[in-house]
């Protein structure tokens, strides 16, 4: 069952001088989930932010679900901490646990909602049985570590085979895709299945970031 669709800025292409500011903005501008690239330099080779911007944006006054990217390895120790520091979803790769249910578990026993993510080579059957268990799954269009690369239309393929899974279990489970994300083909990844598009800087390197989610938004075709 495909939701409303969701655009979600990823902070990653923020000016982090003034995050507060920005994710401010931006949600003015009509973005509805605020995206949290975590990057540890050993599962992926970069190194981004912890909880304490995390919890340093709900102090700001930010009230929009923030959707936790888990790119570090291992991850079940970070799980509490942002829980703690107040994400609403915490979304994880399958390779960088040795128990994908037990670390599913642990994020919703710390009061949020779970995900699982899928590299460009990664396998859609790691979700044969957990599906049930998940509120998203996170299709990457990139390989993850890097901001403003290019999106990989051949995952268009995945993410209908993702939506096909969805569909077929009847389950309200959001689909979400980060990679690359611009007005130019978001239109083709909504076509595809997916109702959650991560962008970060298709949007906040532009002047305008109202224009640009309207931009986006009118591709759906709704």
């Amino acid at each position: 069952m495909k939701q409303v669709p969701w655009i979600a800025p990823s902070i990653l292409a923020a000016d982090f001088a003034k995050l507060g500011q920005e994710v401010e903005a931006v949600l003015k501008a009509g973005a509805d989930v605020v995206h949290f690239d975590v990057m540890d330099n050993h599962y992926v080779p970069n190194l981004t932010v912890g909880p304490m911007v995390c919890q340093a944006l709900r102090k700001y006054g930010i009230q929009a679900p923030i959707d936790v990217h888990l790119m570090v390895s291992p991850v079940d120790s970070l799980i509490p901490a942002f829980a703690q520091a107040g994400a609403t979803y915490i979304t994880f790769h399958p390779e960088a646990t040795n128990h994908i249910d037990r670390t599913i578990q642990l994020i919703k026993a710390s009061g949020c909602k779970a995900g699982l993510v899928f590299n460009p080579a990664t396998p859609l059957n790691y979700l044969d049985y957990v599906l049930d268990q998940l509120d998203m799954i996170l299709i990457m269009s990139v390989n993850p570590g890097f901001g403003g690369q290019s999106f990989m239309p051949e995952m268009l393929k995945k993410i209908k085979a993702a939506r096909g899974l969805i569909d077929a279990a009847n389950l309200p489970i959001r689909l979400e895709v980060d990679g690359g994300i611009k007005i130019d083909n978001i239109g083709a990844a909504f076509e595809a299945g997916a109702d959650t598009f991560v962008a970060g800087s298709a949007i906040f390197e532009t002047p305008d970031y109202q224009k640009t989610i309207e931009s986006m938004r009118s591709k759906f075709n709704i």
